[in-house]
């Protein structure tokens, strides 16, 4: 189900699906890695043990964690227990258009518990089981029906961490729906121009802010800066495009929105640990392993 190298995961996705759930009893643990997938984990028995960067997360039966791609973590299990591991494509939701602004909910990892967001926590872990049911199930349009339930997950956080009073507290109503609509624009803007040159001041300017008020706006609604936001976007855009063989890392670099290779390995080293080259020859290795095992297997 995992498959290792080094630090990096590439997830063994079945029948060419970018959905992959699966009910884990393991009691070894696994080390540092991270992946291009979103990672969503729910204990069902028992605790679990998640540790990201600095941060351990202490999973309790129920409560809903959820992975952004691109993470390292380490996972901890018990001696005994059980928890739902959901592991998908990104480009399923970043994709959309009408939620282009979702990234921000993905930008840190998210824990929701009964304890800190009972309403919500239910309806995730309600959400949880209706797609454990339509993946093990042999229904029609099962996979249609999934996204359907990780599109209305991420509606469901979205609306939760991208609530204009708890984003903007001190600002009067009228202004955060004026907000609101503002960032919808901007976040489409660089989802359409990220792989072109955008200045601080252009950005600014499609918000119709001073640089220095939209600096601090987005800063407050995101969590990041501008620049981290946007290196971040094309770091996301970089890792798809690696995984085609055919593209040389020069190639890869000017698509998404990198203007040199030095920047390009920089900042990707900076997100992944990892620099392009090597991100691509894992994946390939990776590739090359699972097909040779896939031959000796058929004769």
């Amino acid at each position: 189900m995992r498959i290792l190298d080094g630090i990096y995961e590439k997830v063994d996705y079945q029948n060419n699906s970018p959905i992959l759930l699966h009910t884990n009893k393991e009691v070894d643990s696994y080390p540092a890695h991270w992946h291009t997938a979103v990672e969503t984990i729910m204990p069902i028995s028992n605790i679990y043990t998640v540790v990201i960067g600095k941060t351990t997360y202490l999973l309790h039966e129920g409560d809903i964690l959820i992975i952004p791609p691109g993470e390292l973590h380490e996972l901890i299990a018990p001696n005994d227990g059980t928890r739902q591991i959901l592991l998908f494509d990104y480009s399923l939701i970043n994709g959309l258009k009408g939620i282009s602004n979702i990234f921000t909910v993905l930008n840190q990892p998210r824990l929701i518990t009964s304890r800190n967001e009972p309403e919500i926590n239910a309806e995730l872990v309600k959400i949880f089981h209706e797609i454990t049911n339509e993946y093990n199930s042999n229904k029609s349009l099962k996979e249609a029906a999934i996204y359907s339930l990780i599109i209305k997950m991420f509606v469901i956080l979205g609306r939760k961490y991208m609530n204009t009073e708890h984003i903007f507290p001190d600002i009067k109503l009228n202004k955060q729906k004026e907000y609101i609509e503002k960032f919808n624009l901007i976040f489409d803007y660089i989802n359409e121009n990220f792989m072109e040159e955008i200045s601080l001041d252009t950005i600014a300017d499609v918000a119709g802010f001073s640089k220095f008020h939209f600096s601090r706006l987005f800063k407050q609604f995101t969590d990041m800066s501008f620049y981290d936001y946007l290196n971040q976007r094309r770091v996301k855009e970089a890792e798809r495009l690696l995984l085609n063989p055919n593209l040389s890392i020069t190639e890869v670099a000017m698509r998404s929105g990198f203007s040199s290779i030095s920047t390009f390995n920089r900042v990707f080293k900076t997100f992944k640990q990892c620099t392009p080259t090597e991100f691509k020859n894992l994946y390939q290795r990776r590739n090359r392993i699972k097909q040779s095992i896939h031959m000796l297997n058929s004769k």
